[in-house]
Protein backbone atom coordinates (compact mmCIF):
# COMPACT_ATOMS: atom_id res chain seq x y z
CA UNK A 1 0.00 0.00 0.00
CA UNK A 2 2.74 1.95 1.12
CA UNK A 3 4.32 1.56 -2.62
CA UNK A 4 1.04 2.36 -4.31
CA UNK A 5 0.75 5.69 -3.34
CA UNK A 6 3.98 7.37 -5.18
CA UNK A 7 2.91 5.07 -8.11
CA UNK A 8 0.01 6.77 -7.88
CA UNK A 9 1.10 10.14 -7.47
CA UNK A 10 3.27 9.51 -10.24
CA UNK A 11 0.79 8.43 -12.72
CA UNK A 12 -1.32 11.84 -11.94
CA UNK A 13 1.94 13.80 -12.79
CA UNK A 14 2.12 12.39 -16.19
CA UNK A 15 -1.25 12.57 -16.85
CA UNK A 16 -1.39 16.34 -15.70
CA UNK A 17 1.26 17.23 -18.24
CA UNK A 18 -0.02 15.50 -20.54
CA UNK A 19 -2.88 17.68 -20.47
CA UNK A 20 -1.20 21.00 -19.98
CA UNK A 21 1.08 20.00 -23.15
CA UNK A 22 -1.97 19.73 -25.13
CA UNK A 23 -3.66 22.67 -23.98
CA UNK A 24 -0.40 25.01 -24.66
CA UNK A 25 -0.26 23.17 -28.13
CA UNK A 26 -3.75 24.22 -29.06
CA UNK A 27 -2.57 27.82 -27.84
CA UNK A 28 -0.12 28.36 -29.66
CA UNK A 29 -0.30 26.53 -32.51
CA UNK A 30 -0.44 29.11 -35.87
CA UNK A 31 -3.09 29.98 -37.37
CA UNK A 32 -4.09 28.95 -40.60
CA UNK A 33 -3.47 31.70 -43.44
CA UNK A 34 -6.91 32.45 -44.83
CA UNK A 35 -7.57 32.27 -48.89
CA UNK A 36 -9.72 35.32 -49.75
CA UNK A 37 -11.87 35.39 -53.01
CA UNK A 38 -11.95 39.01 -52.82
CA UNK A 39 -10.09 41.98 -51.81
CA UNK A 40 -10.20 45.89 -51.37
CA UNK A 41 -8.36 48.96 -51.73
CA UNK A 42 -9.72 52.52 -50.02
CA UNK A 43 -9.94 55.35 -52.98
CA UNK A 44 -10.33 58.81 -52.18
CA UNK A 45 -10.21 62.04 -54.28
CA UNK A 46 -7.79 64.49 -54.24
CA UNK A 47 -9.45 68.26 -54.37
CA UNK A 48 -6.01 69.68 -55.81
CA UNK A 49 -5.76 68.34 -58.76
CA UNK A 50 -8.51 65.99 -59.19
CA UNK A 51 -7.13 62.54 -59.43
CA UNK A 52 -7.73 59.57 -57.51
CA UNK A 53 -5.53 58.30 -54.98
CA UNK A 54 -5.58 54.75 -53.55
CA UNK A 55 -4.06 53.75 -50.09
CA UNK A 56 -1.86 50.52 -50.13
CA UNK A 57 0.66 49.14 -47.55
CA UNK A 58 3.76 47.99 -48.57
CA UNK A 59 7.01 46.97 -46.82
CA UNK A 60 7.66 44.53 -43.97
CA UNK A 61 6.62 46.04 -41.57
CA UNK A 62 3.61 47.52 -43.45
CA UNK A 63 3.21 51.35 -44.10
CA UNK A 64 0.70 52.58 -45.64
CA UNK A 65 0.98 54.85 -48.58
CA UNK A 66 -1.11 56.90 -50.73
CA UNK A 67 -0.81 55.67 -54.78
CA UNK A 68 -2.27 57.39 -58.19
CA UNK A 69 -4.67 54.94 -59.60
CA UNK A 70 -3.82 54.65 -63.44
CA UNK A 71 -6.19 52.38 -64.82
CA UNK A 72 -3.91 51.40 -67.92
CA UNK A 73 -0.66 51.54 -65.87
CA UNK A 74 1.30 48.24 -66.73
CA UNK A 75 2.62 48.13 -62.85
CA UNK A 76 2.89 49.58 -59.13
CA UNK A 77 5.59 52.30 -59.81
CA UNK A 78 6.81 53.20 -56.77
CA UNK A 79 9.73 56.23 -55.53
CA UNK A 80 12.43 54.01 -53.74
CA UNK A 81 14.73 56.86 -53.65
CA UNK A 82 12.47 58.41 -50.53
CA UNK A 83 13.37 56.97 -47.37
CA UNK A 84 12.61 53.25 -48.31
CA UNK A 85 12.98 50.85 -45.74
CA UNK A 86 12.19 47.35 -45.15
CA UNK A 87 13.18 43.84 -44.40
CA UNK A 88 11.24 42.45 -47.42
CA UNK A 89 13.08 44.18 -50.27
CA UNK A 90 14.97 42.19 -53.31
CA UNK A 91 15.99 43.45 -56.69
CA UNK A 92 15.73 40.50 -58.79
CA UNK A 93 18.32 40.30 -61.16
CA UNK A 94 18.14 40.45 -65.32
CA UNK A 95 17.60 37.10 -67.23
CA UNK A 96 15.96 36.06 -63.86
CA UNK A 97 12.18 34.22 -63.65
CA UNK A 98 10.80 37.44 -62.46
CA UNK A 99 12.28 39.66 -65.18
CA UNK A 100 11.06 37.56 -67.68
CA UNK A 101 7.52 37.74 -65.98
CA UNK A 102 7.74 41.50 -66.27
CA UNK A 103 8.89 41.33 -69.91
CA UNK A 104 6.96 38.55 -71.54
CA UNK A 105 6.62 40.24 -75.03
CA UNK A 106 9.76 42.64 -75.17
CA UNK A 107 13.43 42.48 -74.95
CA UNK A 108 14.79 42.18 -71.61
CA UNK A 109 16.72 45.69 -70.83
CA UNK A 110 19.78 44.67 -68.43
CA UNK A 111 20.36 48.34 -65.92
CA UNK A 112 23.59 48.92 -64.61
CA UNK A 113 23.43 52.08 -62.46
CA UNK A 114 25.35 54.85 -62.81
CA UNK A 115 25.65 55.90 -59.50
CA UNK A 116 29.06 54.51 -57.27
CA UNK A 117 27.66 52.70 -54.81
CA UNK A 118 24.54 50.39 -54.65
CA UNK A 119 21.39 51.66 -53.25
CA UNK A 120 17.68 50.63 -53.62
CA UNK A 121 16.35 51.62 -56.83
CA UNK A 122 20.17 51.95 -57.90
CA UNK A 123 21.83 47.94 -58.69
CA UNK A 124 24.27 46.33 -61.31
CA UNK A 125 22.52 44.39 -63.64
CA UNK A 126 19.05 45.15 -62.36
CA UNK A 127 16.10 44.45 -64.47
CA UNK A 128 15.41 47.37 -66.40
CA UNK A 129 11.89 48.56 -66.64
CA UNK A 130 10.48 51.66 -68.06
CA UNK A 131 8.26 53.53 -65.74
CA UNK A 132 6.09 57.02 -66.75
CA UNK A 133 4.47 59.86 -64.73
CA UNK A 134 0.96 59.21 -67.10
CA UNK A 135 -0.21 62.45 -65.70
CA UNK A 136 3.29 64.33 -66.90
CA UNK A 137 4.15 61.87 -69.79
CA UNK A 138 7.68 61.89 -68.59
CA UNK A 139 9.22 58.47 -68.48
CA UNK A 140 12.63 57.38 -67.46
CA UNK A 141 14.30 53.82 -66.95
CA UNK A 142 13.63 52.44 -63.54
CA UNK A 143 14.34 48.48 -62.08
CA UNK A 144 12.37 45.81 -61.02
CA UNK A 145 11.58 45.31 -57.42
CA UNK A 146 9.76 42.83 -55.43
CA UNK A 147 8.55 43.52 -51.21
CA UNK A 148 6.01 42.65 -49.62
CA UNK A 149 2.03 44.22 -50.16
CA UNK A 150 -0.54 43.50 -47.81
CA UNK A 151 -4.65 44.40 -48.42
CA UNK A 152 -7.68 43.94 -46.62
CA UNK A 153 -9.60 41.11 -47.76
CA UNK A 154 -13.75 41.49 -47.77
CA UNK A 155 -16.98 39.00 -47.61
CA UNK A 156 -19.35 41.51 -47.43
CA UNK A 157 -19.74 45.60 -47.03
CA UNK A 158 -16.60 46.37 -44.62
CA UNK A 159 -12.50 45.36 -45.02
CA UNK A 160 -11.73 41.97 -43.36
CA UNK A 161 -8.71 40.42 -42.18
CA UNK A 162 -5.45 41.22 -44.07
CA UNK A 163 -3.37 39.33 -46.27
CA UNK A 164 -0.30 39.61 -47.41
CA UNK A 165 1.43 38.69 -51.19
CA UNK A 166 5.31 38.11 -49.91
CA UNK A 167 7.08 38.60 -53.16
CA UNK A 168 4.67 41.04 -54.77
CA UNK A 169 6.29 42.76 -58.08
CA UNK A 170 6.90 46.57 -58.60
CA UNK A 171 9.00 48.86 -60.34
CA UNK A 172 11.43 51.68 -58.72
CA UNK A 173 10.97 54.64 -60.51
CA UNK A 174 13.44 57.88 -60.48
CA UNK A 175 12.32 60.37 -57.91
CA UNK A 176 12.49 62.93 -61.07
CA UNK A 177 9.09 61.71 -63.07
CA UNK A 178 7.11 61.37 -59.28
CA UNK A 179 7.16 65.58 -58.30
CA UNK A 180 4.67 66.91 -60.88
CA UNK A 181 0.82 67.29 -61.24
CA UNK A 182 0.36 64.71 -58.20
CA UNK A 183 -1.50 64.81 -55.39
CA UNK A 184 0.93 66.01 -52.00
CA UNK A 185 2.69 63.15 -50.32
CA UNK A 186 1.76 60.46 -53.35
CA UNK A 187 4.88 57.68 -53.57
CA UNK A 188 3.72 56.47 -56.84
CA UNK A 189 1.39 54.83 -59.67
CA UNK A 190 -1.21 51.88 -59.17
CA UNK A 191 -0.86 50.13 -62.12
CA UNK A 192 -4.25 48.64 -63.21
CA UNK A 193 -3.70 47.49 -66.83
CA UNK A 194 -3.39 44.46 -69.04
CA UNK A 195 -0.14 43.37 -67.69
CA UNK A 196 1.30 40.30 -66.22
CA UNK A 197 2.84 42.08 -63.04
CA UNK A 198 -0.12 44.60 -62.89
CA UNK A 199 -2.01 44.92 -59.48
CA UNK A 200 -5.24 42.57 -60.19
CA UNK A 201 -3.05 40.00 -62.50
CA UNK A 202 -0.78 39.35 -59.32
CA UNK A 203 -3.30 39.25 -56.85
CA UNK A 204 -5.62 36.78 -58.99
CA UNK A 205 -2.38 34.62 -59.62
CA UNK A 206 -1.70 34.32 -56.24
CA UNK A 207 -4.75 34.01 -54.41
CA UNK A 208 -6.45 32.11 -56.93
CA UNK A 209 -9.25 33.85 -58.00
CA UNK A 210 -10.10 35.38 -60.98
CA UNK A 211 -8.38 37.80 -63.30
CA UNK A 212 -11.31 40.43 -62.50
CA UNK A 213 -11.52 44.26 -60.90
CA UNK A 214 -13.95 46.70 -60.34
CA UNK A 215 -12.99 50.32 -59.87
CA UNK A 216 -16.07 52.50 -58.01
CA UNK A 217 -14.61 56.54 -57.95
CA UNK A 218 -16.38 58.91 -55.18
CA UNK A 219 -17.31 61.78 -56.15
CA UNK A 220 -15.87 64.36 -53.97
CA UNK A 221 -12.43 64.56 -51.64
CA UNK A 222 -13.14 63.38 -48.16
CA UNK A 223 -15.42 60.39 -49.30
CA UNK A 224 -14.36 57.17 -50.00
CA UNK A 225 -14.37 54.92 -53.18
CA UNK A 226 -13.34 51.54 -53.15
CA UNK A 227 -11.78 49.48 -55.74
CA UNK A 228 -12.51 45.30 -55.68
CA UNK A 229 -10.49 42.50 -56.87
CA UNK A 230 -11.93 39.42 -57.59
CA UNK A 231 -15.89 38.03 -57.71
CA UNK A 232 -18.94 39.69 -56.96
CA UNK A 233 -20.78 40.40 -55.35
CA UNK A 234 -19.79 43.77 -54.15
CA UNK A 235 -21.90 45.22 -51.16
CA UNK A 236 -22.53 48.28 -50.03
CA UNK A 237 -24.25 49.63 -46.86
CA UNK A 238 -27.36 48.24 -46.21
CA UNK A 239 -26.07 44.77 -48.08
CA UNK A 240 -26.69 46.66 -51.56
CA UNK A 241 -25.02 44.58 -54.45
CA UNK A 242 -23.74 46.76 -56.66
CA UNK A 243 -22.51 44.15 -59.35
CA UNK A 244 -26.09 43.79 -59.88
CA UNK A 245 -27.79 44.88 -63.31
CA UNK A 246 -24.56 45.45 -64.80
CA UNK A 247 -24.23 46.31 -68.38
CA UNK A 248 -21.80 44.07 -70.31
CA UNK A 249 -19.57 45.46 -73.94
CA UNK A 250 -16.77 43.29 -74.75
CA UNK A 251 -13.30 45.08 -74.00
CA UNK A 252 -10.39 45.52 -76.17
CA UNK A 253 -6.93 45.54 -75.10
CA UNK A 254 -4.12 48.18 -76.63
CA UNK A 255 -0.77 47.75 -77.45
CA UNK A 256 0.49 49.30 -73.84
CA UNK A 257 -2.19 47.50 -71.96
CA UNK A 258 -4.90 49.85 -72.09
CA UNK A 259 -8.65 49.36 -71.91
CA UNK A 260 -10.84 50.40 -75.12
CA UNK A 261 -14.75 50.15 -75.51
CA UNK A 262 -16.32 50.43 -78.86
CA UNK A 263 -18.47 53.23 -79.15
CA UNK A 264 -20.30 53.52 -82.32
CA UNK A 265 -22.55 56.71 -81.65
CA UNK A 266 -23.30 59.44 -79.48
CA UNK A 267 -26.54 60.69 -78.65
CA UNK A 268 -27.90 63.80 -76.46
CA UNK A 269 -31.31 64.02 -75.84
CA UNK A 270 -31.69 61.24 -78.28
CA UNK A 271 -30.83 62.88 -80.87
CA UNK A 272 -27.70 61.26 -82.63
CA UNK A 273 -24.24 63.81 -82.77
CA UNK A 274 -23.49 63.96 -86.72
CA UNK A 275 -19.98 62.62 -86.00
CA UNK A 276 -17.30 61.47 -88.89
CA UNK A 277 -17.38 57.85 -87.36
CA UNK A 278 -13.86 56.85 -89.26
CA UNK A 279 -12.50 57.98 -85.93
CA UNK A 280 -14.77 55.65 -83.44
CA UNK A 281 -12.79 52.39 -84.45
CA UNK A 282 -9.90 51.38 -82.24
CA UNK A 283 -7.24 50.38 -84.96
CA UNK A 284 -4.95 47.42 -83.28
CA UNK A 285 -2.13 47.92 -85.74
CA UNK A 286 -1.90 51.83 -85.83
CA UNK A 287 -3.03 51.77 -81.71
CA UNK A 288 -5.28 55.41 -82.53
CA UNK A 289 -8.63 56.12 -82.96
CA UNK A 290 -11.50 54.06 -80.45
CA UNK A 291 -12.30 55.08 -77.00
CA UNK A 292 -10.10 54.60 -74.00
CA UNK A 293 -11.30 54.54 -70.15
CA UNK A 294 -8.41 56.32 -68.07
CA UNK A 295 -8.59 57.59 -64.25
CA UNK A 296 -5.25 59.93 -64.68
CA UNK A 297 -7.57 61.78 -67.40
CA UNK A 298 -9.81 64.06 -64.87
CA UNK A 299 -12.44 65.02 -68.03
CA UNK A 300 -13.09 63.28 -70.93
CA UNK A 301 -11.44 64.33 -73.92
CA UNK A 302 -12.62 64.48 -77.15
CA UNK A 303 -10.80 64.63 -80.21
CA UNK A 304 -11.68 68.18 -81.62
CA UNK A 305 -14.47 67.59 -84.73
CA UNK A 306 -16.14 65.25 -81.84
CA UNK A 307 -16.00 68.03 -79.05
CA UNK A 308 -17.31 70.27 -81.64
CA UNK A 309 -19.59 68.34 -82.28
CA UNK A 310 -21.20 67.53 -79.46
CA UNK A 311 -20.71 71.25 -77.87
CA UNK A 312 -22.19 72.70 -80.93
CA UNK A 313 -25.62 70.06 -80.78
CA UNK A 314 -25.78 70.90 -76.52
CA UNK A 315 -25.38 74.69 -77.36
CA UNK A 316 -28.47 74.32 -79.79
CA UNK A 317 -30.52 72.84 -77.04
CA UNK A 318 -29.97 75.24 -74.70
CA UNK A 319 -31.12 78.54 -75.98
CA UNK A 320 -33.00 79.58 -72.78
CA UNK A 321 -29.34 79.10 -71.03
CA UNK A 322 -26.77 81.97 -71.50
CA UNK A 323 -22.58 81.26 -71.95
CA UNK A 324 -20.06 82.68 -69.97
CA UNK A 325 -16.31 83.19 -70.78
CA UNK A 326 -15.22 79.37 -70.48
CA UNK A 327 -13.04 78.57 -67.70
CA UNK A 328 -9.59 76.42 -68.32
CA UNK A 329 -9.72 73.53 -69.51
CA UNK A 330 -13.51 73.49 -70.44
CA UNK A 331 -14.38 74.62 -73.98
CA UNK A 332 -18.25 75.75 -73.22
CA UNK A 333 -19.63 77.04 -69.69
CA UNK A 334 -22.90 78.72 -68.98
CA UNK A 335 -24.57 80.79 -66.51
CA UNK A 336 -24.70 78.29 -63.24
CA UNK A 337 -27.80 79.89 -61.96
CA UNK A 338 -29.72 80.25 -65.16
CA UNK A 339 -28.88 76.45 -66.01
CA UNK A 340 -29.94 74.89 -62.58
CA UNK A 341 -33.35 76.84 -62.77
CA UNK A 342 -34.23 75.57 -65.98
CA UNK A 343 -36.08 72.17 -66.22
CA UNK A 344 -34.37 71.77 -70.45
CA UNK A 345 -30.89 72.08 -69.74
CA UNK A 346 -31.30 69.11 -66.52
CA UNK A 347 -32.47 67.01 -69.23
CA UNK A 348 -30.38 67.59 -72.55
CA UNK A 349 -27.06 67.57 -70.05
CA UNK A 350 -27.90 63.72 -70.36
CA UNK A 351 -25.13 62.38 -73.06
CA UNK A 352 -25.80 58.69 -74.29
CA UNK A 353 -22.47 56.52 -75.36
CA UNK A 354 -23.88 54.19 -77.66
CA UNK A 355 -22.43 50.55 -77.75
CA UNK A 356 -22.54 47.39 -79.67
CA UNK A 357 -24.62 48.24 -82.51
CA UNK A 358 -27.68 49.96 -80.58
CA UNK A 359 -28.06 47.33 -78.45
CA UNK A 360 -26.46 49.26 -75.16
CA UNK A 361 -25.96 52.23 -73.52
CA UNK A 362 -24.03 53.89 -71.04
CA UNK A 363 -25.94 57.00 -69.73
CA UNK A 364 -23.90 60.23 -68.29
CA UNK A 365 -25.74 62.77 -66.66
CA UNK A 366 -25.95 64.90 -63.62
CA UNK A 367 -22.47 65.11 -62.04
CA UNK A 368 -21.10 62.96 -64.37
CA UNK A 369 -21.70 65.69 -67.38
CA UNK A 370 -21.67 68.67 -65.51
CA UNK A 371 -18.88 70.37 -63.68
CA UNK A 372 -18.55 73.72 -61.30
CA UNK A 373 -15.45 75.46 -61.23
CA UNK A 374 -16.94 78.64 -59.34
CA UNK A 375 -19.92 79.65 -58.21
CA UNK A 376 -21.46 81.20 -61.05
CA UNK A 377 -20.25 78.67 -63.70
CA UNK A 378 -21.36 75.36 -64.99
CA UNK A 379 -19.46 73.96 -67.53
CA UNK A 380 -19.44 70.67 -69.87
CA UNK A 381 -16.98 68.39 -68.67
CA UNK A 382 -15.28 67.66 -71.90
CA UNK A 383 -12.09 68.84 -72.97
CA UNK A 384 -10.81 69.46 -76.56
CA UNK A 385 -8.02 66.61 -77.58
CA UNK A 386 -6.80 68.28 -80.39
CA UNK A 387 -6.86 67.08 -84.01
CA UNK A 388 -4.48 63.78 -83.88
CA UNK A 389 -4.70 62.40 -80.62
CA UNK A 390 -4.16 58.74 -79.71
CA UNK A 391 -7.30 57.95 -78.90
CA UNK A 392 -10.55 59.21 -80.46
CA UNK A 393 -12.15 59.77 -77.05
CA UNK A 394 -10.89 59.38 -73.31
CA UNK A 395 -13.57 58.64 -70.94
CA UNK A 396 -12.22 60.36 -68.12
CA UNK A 397 -12.58 60.11 -64.21
CA UNK A 398 -15.76 62.75 -63.69
CA UNK A 399 -17.24 60.64 -65.83
CA UNK A 400 -16.60 57.83 -63.93
CA UNK A 401 -17.64 58.92 -60.47
CA UNK A 402 -20.27 56.83 -58.68
CA UNK A 403 -20.45 54.34 -61.21
CA UNK A 404 -19.42 50.84 -61.05
CA UNK A 405 -17.23 49.62 -63.93
CA UNK A 406 -15.86 45.90 -63.49
CA UNK A 407 -13.04 44.98 -65.99
CA UNK A 408 -13.75 40.93 -66.18
CA UNK A 409 -10.01 40.18 -68.07
CA UNK A 410 -10.89 36.95 -67.73
CA UNK A 411 -13.42 37.04 -70.48
CA UNK A 412 -12.16 40.51 -72.04
CA UNK A 413 -15.57 42.10 -71.25
CA UNK A 414 -16.75 45.63 -69.08
CA UNK A 415 -19.34 45.83 -67.13
CA UNK A 416 -20.64 48.99 -66.20
CA UNK A 417 -23.74 50.36 -63.73
CA UNK A 418 -24.35 54.25 -65.09
CA UNK A 419 -24.93 56.60 -61.84
CA UNK A 420 -25.00 54.26 -58.80
CA UNK A 421 -26.83 57.80 -57.57
CA UNK A 422 -30.52 56.21 -59.21
CA UNK A 423 -29.98 53.47 -57.03
CA UNK A 424 -29.98 55.04 -53.99
CA UNK A 425 -26.01 54.47 -53.36
CA UNK A 426 -23.01 55.88 -54.28
CA UNK A 427 -19.48 54.40 -54.63
CA UNK A 428 -18.78 56.10 -51.12
CA UNK A 429 -21.26 53.72 -49.41
CA UNK A 430 -18.59 51.14 -48.44
CA UNK A 431 -18.27 50.98 -44.86
CA UNK A 432 -14.09 50.93 -44.58
CA UNK A 433 -14.45 52.66 -41.08
CA UNK A 434 -11.84 53.07 -38.69
CA UNK A 435 -8.47 51.06 -39.74
CA UNK A 436 -8.26 48.25 -37.28
CA UNK A 437 -4.90 46.60 -39.62
CA UNK A 438 -1.70 47.79 -37.13
CA UNK A 439 -0.26 48.74 -39.90
CA UNK A 440 1.38 52.68 -39.96
CA UNK A 441 0.55 55.61 -42.24
CA UNK A 442 3.26 57.11 -43.88
CA UNK A 443 3.59 60.70 -43.07
CA UNK A 444 6.97 60.85 -45.41
CA UNK A 445 7.01 63.83 -48.38
CA UNK A 446 7.69 63.50 -52.32
CA UNK A 447 10.38 65.58 -51.80
CA UNK A 448 14.16 63.66 -51.54
CA UNK A 449 15.78 63.70 -48.05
Amino acid sequence: MASFLPNLLLLFSCFSLLIFTSVATVKTRPQIPIKPNKLVLKVQKDGATNLHVAQIYKRNPPVQFPFVIDLNGRFLSVNCENQYLSSGYNAPVCHSTQCARANPNSQMTCRTCSSSRTRLGCHSNACGLMTTNPVTRQSAMGELAQDVLSIPSTQGSSPGPMVQVPQFLFACAPSNIMQKGLPKNVQGFAGLGHSSISLPYQLASHFGFPAKFAVCLPSAPGQNGVIFFGEGPYLMNRGIDVSRKLTYTPLTIGRQGEYYINVQSIKINNKVVPLNTSLLPYSPKRGVGGTMISTTTPYTILQTSIFRAVTQLLINQLQGVPQVKPMAPFGVCFDAKKFASNKAALTVSSIDLVLDNNRNIWRLYGHNVIVQPSPNVACLGFVDGGLRPQASIVIGALQLEDNLLQFDLTNSRLGFSSSLLSRRTSCSNFNFGKSSTGAEESTESTDEP
